[in-house]
């Protein structure tokens, strides 16, 4: 349980630095800066952003596992050919995120302008934006998210721990740019370029084990290896 809540912040975090979350929490990051002046209001705008974030993860994750679980045959099926599943999908997210194979979409939510029509705000702005930007799913979130945290909550028959642990992960460069912001405004661009570095090198290490762990779980549990 504890290794599956640590994958479901890992998966946190790596979308949150993926290039189109990473692009709304730039956003975010930037409303922080530009509107709240008070370094603890700066801090708290991080915190309730996240929080936003949380908040859609965890009605997703309910409506989706609810109704996955509501089912009894759904429920038995899930219990017992969910390893079975969880090879492929493993695999197809690893493919994605090795950018093996490219698909191209987008909810377009990050683009409609929401964030100057809340850019006065203040707090509660930052709470919106975290609730809007969490629903502007790419290729990339959508397979971490859909494909992997999803399973994890069904196999763990968790409705709220796993995608709320998930919504802290992908809010935490937020947060950590918003002590970067209140207290060293000059440090932002440094770390901004570092962690777009790291974000590429991250997400191929982490597709490789993904792709690993999916030959594994179809060695083991379809063909008996």
């Amino acid at each position: 349980m504890l290794f599956a809540l640590l994958s479901a912040l890992w998966l946190g975090i790596l979308t949150s630095i993926s290039p189109c979350p990473l692009a709304t929490n730039v956003a975010a990051v930037s409303y922080i800066g530009k509107n709240i002046t008070c370094p603890y209001k700066t801090v708290l705008s991080g915190f309730l952003y996240t929080f936003g974030r949380m908040l859609s993860y965890v009605l997703i994750g309910i409506i989706i596992v609810t109704g996955l679980l509501s089912v009894p045959s759904i429920a038995t099926f899930l219990q017992h050919y969910m390893n079975v599943i969880l090879g492929p999908v493993l695999i197809l997210v690893g493919i994605i995120l090795l950018e093996i194979v490219k698909i191209n979409f987008s909810s377009g939510i990050s683009n409609m302008g929401f964030h100057d029509k809340i850019k006065d705000f203040g707090l509660v702005g930052a709470l919106l934006l975290g609730i809007i930007f969490a629903l502007s799913f790419c290729p990339i979130s959508a397979a971490l998210f859909f494909g992997s945290l999803i399973s994890l909550s069904v196999e763990h028959n968790s409705k709220v721990l796993f995608p709320l642990v998930y919504g802290i992960g992908t809010g935490l460069p937020v947060v950590i740019f918003a002590f970067i912001i209140a207290f060293s405004i000059n440090s932002v661009g440094k770390a901004y370029n570092s962690l777009v570095k790291v974000e590429f090198w991250m997400r191929k290490v982490t597709g490789v084990i993904f792709i690993l762990a999916g030959i594994y779980f179809i060695g083991t549990h379809i063909f008996g290896i």
